[in-house]
């Protein structure tokens, strides 16, 4: 596929090597191409000399499936720079967290209970077929969960869209999980992203964040 990864920190580029590793056509959405580019990014780009560095818009318009990498108070922006136009009709991988370090570490949620990020995402942009996933675990598990019990632990996905959580499962698959677990509709995103203080106080006690659940049943 030619998929967009939106955001340039460790989530996204963790998604967008792995994601070329396997063959897709990879670009990464950026709100400033020159100060990427002046920052960090070129050594990691040497290593990864097959993924493209663009805007949000330019990374976004050819691409089937777009990911949603950014900080979770940054993605409403960031897909709105990259244009609803540009979204209507395709697929969105959303693994951002409403995560608030207003008040330091560990953050709270800036949405909770009766909403979610992917829900306020999926009204922001009504043509796109949004899907919430990888959100529960750290970036380097997304990417290559086998290293951890062979991949024995469970990822979920939410969306409205049957066919999007499919095309979705597949990578998530590609990438090497054997436990993928749909919740249902959007709605459902609120219990995932809700994992998130849970998950920060696992990593605060372990010192590690190679770890995840495994749903029994």
């Amino acid at each position: 596929m030619r998929i967009a990864v939106l955001g340039t920190g460790m989530v996204g580029r963790a998604i967008a090597g792995r994601a070329a590793e396997l063959g897709h056509q990879v670009t990464v959405g950026t709100r400033d191409v020159a100060t990427t580019r002046a920052g960090d990014w070129t050594e990691w780009a040497t290593a990864h000399p097959e993924v493209g560095l663009a805007g949000y818009a330019d990374a976004t318009a050819d691409a089937e499936l777009v990911v949603n990498a950014t900080s979770g108070d940054g993605s409403l922006p960031a897909l709105t720079a990259a244009g609803e136009e540009r979204l209507a009709g395709k697929v969105l991988l959303d693994i951002a967290n409403p995560l608030d370090f207003s008040k330091g570490f560990p953050p709270t949620l800036s949405v909770v209970n009766d909403d979610s990020l992917g829900e306020r995402i999926q009204r922001a942009f009504p043509r796109t077929r949004v899907v919430k996933a990888l959100n529960t675990l750290t970036a380097d598990l997304m990417t290559h969960p086998r290293q951890l019990a062979d991949g024995d632990h469970s990822v979920f996905v939410s969306g409205d869209d049957a066919e999007a959580k499919r095309i979705v499962t597949e990578l998530l698959t590609s990438f090497g999980h054997t436990d993928v677990i749909d919740l249902g509709d959007i709605t459902t995103a609120r219990g995932t992203e809700m994992l998130l203080p849970i998950w920060l106080r696992l990593y605060g006690k372990l010192g590690t964040g190679i770890f995840n659940v495994k749903v029994v049943r």
